[in-house]
């Protein structure tokens, strides 16, 4: 005979509208403290919970809660990933800027992008979105727009899409989504896609500032791209340079030297110029740098922009010992004699140390 709990996971796929929306509100805490019970009858509880998303939304926002919580098991996250059509089901609804439960879907999104097959992102055509003024099909592309759209809720009252910073830094995981990212795109005035988010290194929302870091220093394992991205705008190049410093920069004075070789960008700041408050954000933006480094351009290019007196002045600001080892490492590279012979990467040797698995950008779980 089937337990209490047993047949409360039955009522998910009730004929009853009423009945569905009980279960499943009272479920959402058995996604923490009973997850087990979900995986009951080959998953039968998460086929159901995976049709409630279109559901009415009160019972819909309680089965996104649910399938949230319930991703950070790998069995669950895997049959969520690798089913296409509820891929497709939440992009697609995820763009609507009426969609009471658009904050949920980003946050399950977001939890999908863990795993490998979330990259079918990258090449899944979805009906166009006319809201979004972007001619595109590429689910990619509807990410990314509604991403910069939805900042500050003003594309979606319920929703300001950060959660979706973190789905681009686990994309950035992957070769074929750092190719995307750093390709400018003839239809979008020759920009690359990553430069569109550059802006959200500084931001009120830290997950955006979060999301946006992970995923610049992710793209950045990718040496290849590193000209570019160093390159200026206008030869089609993503100016990043100036995104990754200002975060690590306060009010201090610098000598004239040092100001007048810095980048424009980075001369002449507010008296009230703050610097990052986040370490480990902090840390993020100085491991970027330290990939950077890899090649005895982008070494020679930091050296001449005064990348020096600006980690120098961070390490003295900022007390936190990851954030100094973090600075330490960067400046034993640019202070250092070139060899002969160093035109060449030196990743694959391991010259640059860098981690590139994110403790922030865990599992999200809803309480």
């Amino acid at each position: 005979m089937p337990t209490e709990l047993e047949e409360l996971v039955e009522f998910l796929h009730h004929g009853n509208t009423t009945i569905r929306q009980l279960a499943a509100e009272n479920l959402v805490g058995y996604s923490h403290a009973q997850p087990s019970i979900f995986k009951a009858d080959n998953l039968t509880p998460i086929k159901d919970l995976k049709l409630l998303i279109r559901d009415h939304p009160p019972i819909a926002k309680n089965a996104l809660t649910i399938l949230i919580n319930l991703s950070s098991d790998p069995l669950i996250l895997t049959t969520l990933a690798t089913d296409e059509t509820f891929l497709h089901d939440l992009l697609t609804r995820v763009t609507d800027a009426t969609i009471p439960t658009a904050l949920e879907l980003t946050q399950l999104i977001a939890n999908l992008s863990k795993h490998k097959d979330f990259q079918k992102v990258l090449t899944t055509n979805l009906p166009a979105r006319p809201s979004l003024k972007t001619t595109s099909t590429l689910a990619i592309d509807h990410l990314l727009t509604v991403f910069l759209l939805g900042e500050g809720s003003r594309y979606n009252a319920n929703c300001d899409y950060a959660y979706l910073a973190y789905a681009f830094a686990d994309l950035a995981h992957h070769p074929a989504a750092r190719t995307y990212l750093t390709t400018p795109r003839a239809d979008d005035h020759n920009l690359m896609p990553l430069s569109k988010i550059l802006v959200f290194t500084d931001h009120a929302d830290d997950i955006r500032r979060r999301g946006v870091a992970n995923t610049i220093k992710n793209v950045c394992f990718q040496v290849s791209a590193h000209p570019s991205l160093l390159a200026p705008v206008d030869q089609g190049g993503a100016n990043l340079l100036p995104f990754i410093l200002l975060p690590l920069m306060g009010a201090e004075e610098y000598a004239d030297d040092e100001m007048e070789a810095m980048l424009d960008e980075c001369q002449l700041l507010p008296p009230d110029k703050e610097r990052e408050k986040d370490a480990d954000i902090l840390v993020t933006h100085l491991d970027t740098l330290l990939l950077l480094t890899t090649t005895r351009k982008g070494r020679e290019e930091m050296r001449r922009v005064q990348v020096y007196p600006i980690v120098r002045e961070c390490h003295m600001a900022v007390d936190d010992e990851g954030v100094r080892d973090a600075c330490d490492r960067l400046v034993q590279v640019l202070a250092r004699d070139e060899q002969e012979g160093e035109e060449k990467g030196e990743l694959e040797s391991g010259f640059v140390d860098v981690e590139e698995e994110d403790e922030d950008m865990q599992i999200q779980d809803v309480i």
